[in-house]
C-alpha cells in the first residue's frame, strides 16, 4: 500500500511529467512539496544551486550565484524538479541579490512550513563586489526559534554553504 501512495505521489509531482517547460518569469506556483515520511524525525536536507541567474535591476544585466537552501523539514518536504524550476524562474527576473534570496526563503516558508529554513546566496562578483545574502525562518519551537537565533547571530559567509577558497 505504502508504494502504490508513494507511486500516485510522484505522478502528480513535476517529477512524473514526461515533458518540461521552462518558465520565462519568476513563478512560486512552480514550487510542489510532498508528505514527510520521516515526519517527526529531525534530518537536514541541503539543496545546492550551481547556476542560479537573475537580473540586475537597474541595469538588467544578468547576476550569477551559487545558492543553498538548508531545512529541517516538518511535515511537508519540497519535490527537487520543481525546485530547479522555480529557481530558474529568477532567469528573467529583476530584483536585488538580497529580495532573491527573502523571496526564495519566504515561498519556501509558505510552502513547506518547516522546522526550519535558511538561504544562502554566494553572488559571483561584479565591479569587484561581492554579496552573499542569508534568510532564515523558523517555527514556534523553542528550540528551532533558538537556531535561526545562533545561526544569524554567527552568520559568515562560506560558514554553512562552502569554504571560500573553493568557490572561485
Amino acid at each position: 500500500m505504502a508504494n502504490r501512495k508513494r507511486s500516485q505521489e510522484l505522478k502528480e509531482s513535476k517529477l512524473g511529467e514526461k515533458k518540461t517547460d521552462y518558465p520565462v518569469s519568476y513563478d512560486p506556483t512552480l514550487l510542489e512539496a510532498f508528505n514527510n515520511h520521516h515526519a517527526g524525525k529531525t534530518a537536514w536536507t541541503t539543496f545546492v544551486c550551481t547556476e542560479f541567474t537573475s537580473l540586475c535591476p537597474k541595469t538588467g544585466q544578468p547576476d550569477f550565484a551559487r545558492i543553498y537552501v538548508n531545512y529541517i523539514a516538518d511535515k511537508k518536504m519540497v519535490e527537487s524538479k520543481s525546485m530547479k524550476l522555480y529557481l530558474f524562474s529568477f532567469r528573467n527576473h529583476g530584483d536585488f541579490h538580497e529580495d532573491c534570496i527573502q523571496k526564495i526563503c519566504d515561498d519556501l516558508t509558505k510552502l513547506l512550513k518547516p522546522r526550519y529554513l535558511e538561504v544562502i546566496g554566494e553572488f559571483t562578483p561584479r565591479g569587484g563586489i561581492a554579496i552573499y545574502p542569508f534568510a532564515s525562518s523558523a517555527n514556534q519551537s523553542r528550540e528551532f526559534k533558538a537556531l535561526r537565533k545562533e545561526r544569524m547571530l554567527n552568520y559568515a559567509p562560506g560558514k554553512y554553504s562552502m569554504d571560500l577558497s573553493k568557490i572561485y
